[in-house]
């Protein structure tokens, strides 16, 4: 018996409402922590090196859960991990939001990665539960828009809620809207088949350790008088994924989907989607950088001239989810990421004194170019992929998100160590290679087209 092609409405919307609704508080998250960072360890009397933690727990919590959480999901159920993970994103926001010191906000953090870790792995796979196939295109990009616009409000939101009241409510504004987000999902998202195939404890554990490491190594780039624990780390990560690899490849159902990587579509569509992030990455840590030390702006002035980027996505997302329907991915991909490139390039070349015009149009570009590839991206990741492996797909597109931006961020911190009065500079040239060349990617796809799998 096969499942049933999508919901039908008003259903259908109603638990579109539901996923969109976690999905924008697990953005508006991470937005608002590392904007309300220097508050947070000024109120906590916690030094800096300690107070990064907030950001660090969470963003190691979803690392190392994200695919374990993806396989479990298909032999439990979709709807049982999303729910799951935004009920403990729920509970642990109110923990963050009564936490005393650093050190138990950083294990509330902790407890909230884990919670978000739920609902990244298994996102888009809902969204193919939602929408029937034809329409697929248009749940990916209204999923990207959401996406864009929390991103864009986030340093605005984070701003506002200082202004009239503590730290604190940026996370206990998350109590409400979570209960009612778990409530709605609870009576309209749709159960998926499940396997009743063992799950792999073992190479979770392994994943973890790859992942931990791997994450740790990055984050000690930063601290010089710790290299031999960054050599030591990155060893113990390349030797346990090496071994966590070796053991996906006598899986039937790997929780690393090394079986999706041999489909050639899906692994050039998840390969452009690390170089796309990477390139955001890249622009969006060192940006501001340029903005507030170079041209003298303020937090407020840098979040709006960053914010036609994400603003952008939000038109270009719906209209390229309507492309993708007649156009192909690979083309589309290609252009936008050639667009992209460009806009990054533009930026490197900004003017000694460039006013708000000057940047808020090359922005745009940057966000045109992004929004054009990243809805057909996502699609081809997930059409690619048998419907019984959706899971992994999902999953697997959240872990190259991670890994992209893990990896921007750490590039941007060697480049502005090695060329300090030139980083920004330079960082926007590493992106637009990085975009270039995964736009001749994309477009080599054309010669490796095949018919999306049921």
């Amino acid at each position: 018996m096969h499942a049933p092609d999508g919901l039908p409405t008003p259903r259908r919307y109603y638990a579109l409402l539901a996923l969109a609704l976690g999905t924008i508080l697990a953005v508006l998250d991470g937005a608002i922590a590392n904007v309300a960072l220097p508050t947070i360890a000024h109120e906590l009397k916690s030094d800096p090196a300690t107070s990064v933690w907030v950001v660090n727990a969470y963003q190691m919590a979803v690392m190392v859960s994200l695919l374990p959480l993806a396989s479990l999901a298909e032999r439990i159920g979709f709807r049982r991990v999303y729910l799951g993970g935004l009920s403990l994103f729920t509970v642990a926001s109110l923990m963050c939001a009564l936490s005393p010191t650093m050190t138990i906000l950083a294990i509330a953090r902790a407890i909230q990665g884990f919670g978000a870790s739920g609902l990244m792995s298994v996102n888009i796979a809902v969204i193919r539960m939602i929408f029937p196939t034809r329409q697929l295109a248009r749940g990916v990009s209204i999923n990207a828009s959401v996406v864009a616009i929390s991103t864009a409000i986030g340093p605005t939101l984070a701003s506002g809620i200082l202004s009239i009241a503590s730290w604190h409510w940026l996370f206990a504004v998350n109590v409400p809207l979570g209960i009612g987000s778990v409530l709605l999902g609870l009576r309209t998202m749709p159960n998926n088949e499940v396997h009743d195939r063992p799950y792999d404890y073992a190479s979770a554990i392994l994943n973890a350790l790859t992942f931990g490491l791997a994450i740790l190594a990055v984050d000690g780039l930063g601290h010089p008088d710790g290299r031999a624990w960054v050599i030591a780390e990155a060893i113990g990560a390349l030797v346990i994924g090496v071994i966590f690899v070796r053991r996906q490849l006598s899986q039937t159902a790997p929780l690393l989907p090394v079986d999706l990587l041999r489909i050639p579509m899906f692994a050039m569509a998840i390969g452009t989607s690390v170089c796309a992030f990477v390139a955001q990455m890249l622009a969006f840590v060192s940006l501001p950088f340029y903005l507030q030390d170079a041209l003298g702006r303020s937090q407020v002035e840098t979040g709006l001239l960053m914010t036609p980027w994400p603003l952008t996505i939000v038109f270009v997302a719906p209209i390229s989810g309507i492309l993708s329907e007649r156009v192909p991915a690979s083309v589309l991909g290609g252009v936008g990421l050639f667009s992209f490139a460009a806009g990054l390039f533009l930026l490197a070349g900004l003017p000694a004194h460039p006013d708000a015009f000057d940047i808020g149009w090359r922005m745009a570009v940057c966000g045109f170019g992004y929004g054009l590839f990243q809805t057909p991206n996502n699609r081809a990741i997930l059409s690619s992929a048998p419907r019984s492996r959706s899971g992994g797909a999902s999953g697997m597109l959240g872990a190259a998100r991670l890994t992209g931006q893990t990896l921007g961020a750490a590039l941007v911190a060697l480049i502005f160590g090695v060329v300090p009065a030139h980083g920004t500079t330079v960082t926007l040239i590493v992106g637009a290679v990085f975009s270039a060349t995964a736009a001749v990617v994309s477009l080599s796809r054309l010669a490796n087209r095949a018919a999306p799998a049921a």
